[in-house]
């Protein structure tokens, strides 16, 4: 095996713990000497070992002049886990091949610098394209303090995600909506607008081999119009729910009572300030997501949030659906609403771009 052989073991160990390492990353780490894998490790999740300090603490034998391939560059800094580079050097590692630079400022380069400094020799970027896109959101999240948003929608060839009379069960087929599971699975918040929630009274659980996992589900709801007797509402005990609506709306007395009745059932409602067309300002919201831990989130929102996000440069990612089906309709609704773009010369655009099938759907993903 080759340099790239095991950093592809170890990035296949990290990815094992995908979605529950938020807002950590993950990482995966395997342990060589003389072609024999002494030990392997990857993060299983936030507040527990980080990949190396796995690998060498789960292995009892002298691991003396081994290598160690590392998807990202080990920490350096005391965090709810000691310094990956202590106990690095402590077992006498020889060598050390990375995949990903950390651009954590608390790391970023200095776990490199402090091997070397004790003698270990350090080689960077193996596999470098496939490590950074592993833990896209959390480098997303360290660039700018905001969440990696990833936009999902579902529509037909002709470009509706539903019927005139708001009928869309199903746009698409059921390997489509297995993948939408997994897809909640990786990103820590599920977004939705309050059309979605009064249309589809949905849970917006992962929902994968029987099993019911609950991640940060988000409402925007401008106007908290959101029911009582809700999904969200009935299920806020059981899972972290965030409503954000208008800081004015805490001056209201008419609204006093509903605000202490999400509270009681235990919603928590973020108030922002508004935009300039009186709805709440996703720019406040999204940097108040990302100080509570909130990195990366699966917008599943109706044509108009869909809009309100693309215009505001919030997201990031697209994962699109198309499904060999027409249905036509002047009013029937489309995935991205608003005034739209007025030039097709200012139109945005999807880059690194993959195309591929799920059953008869067409999924289109891309970066913006």
């Amino acid at each position: 095996m080759n340099k790239e052989d095991y950093m592809r073991m170890a990035l296949d160990l990290a990815l094992k713990a995908e979605g529950h390492t938020s807002p950590n990353p993950m990482v995966g780490c395997v342990v060589v000497r003389d072609g024999e894998i002494l030990t392997t490790g990857y993060h299983h999740r936030c507040g527990m070992f980080h990949a190396e300090r796995e690998a060498l603490t789960s292995f009892e034998g002298d691991v003396t002049g081994a290598d160690m391939y590392v998807t990202l560059e080990p920490c350096c800094h005391h965090g709810k886990t000691p310094p990956c580079t202590d106990i690095i050097i402590e077992r006498g590692i020889k060598r050390v091949f990375v995949g990903s630079m950390d651009n954590n400022p608390k790391v970023a380069g200095n776990g490199v610098r402090i091997l070397e400094e004790h003698g270990i020799e350090v080689e960077t970027g193996i596999l470098k394209d496939e490590c950074d896109r592993a833990n896209e959101v959390f480098f997303y999240g360290m660039a700018y303090k905001k969440p990696f948003v990833a936009m999902k929608y579902a529509m037909t060839i002709d470009g509706k995600i539903a019927c005139e009379n708001g009928d869309s069960k199903w746009v698409s087929c059921d390997e489509s909506r297995i993948h939408v599971q997994e897809l909640r699975k990786r990103y820590r918040g599920i977004m939705a607008g309050i059309g979605t929630v009064l249309a589809d009274n949905p849970l917006l659980t992962v929902r994968i081999e029987g099993e019911q996992e609950y991640h940060t589900r988000i409402i925007c709801d401008s106007n908290l119009r959101i029911p009582l007797d809700s999904n969200i509402v009935k299920t806020a005990k059981e899972a972290e729910t965030i409503i954000a609506c208008k800081g004015s709306l805490k001056e209201q007395h008419d609204m006093e009572e509903k605000i202490q009745k999400l509270t009681d059932e235990g919603v928590d409602i973020i108030f922002t300030k508004e935009d300039e067309c009186g709805h709440i300002d996703l720019n406040m919201l999204m940097e108040e997501l990302y100080k509570r831990g909130v990195d990366g989130i699966l917008l599943e929102g109706g044509g108009t949030l869909n809009s309100s996000m693309l215009q505001s440069g919030l997201v990031a990612k697209a994962y699109i659906y198309i499904a060999p089906k027409l249905v036509g309709g002047s009013d029937a609704k489309s995935p991205v609403e608003g005034t739209g773009i007025m030039y097709m010369k200012d139109a945005l655009e999807l880059h690194e771009m993959s195309i591929e099938t799920k059953g008869s759907d067409i999924l289109v993903t891309g970066y913006l």
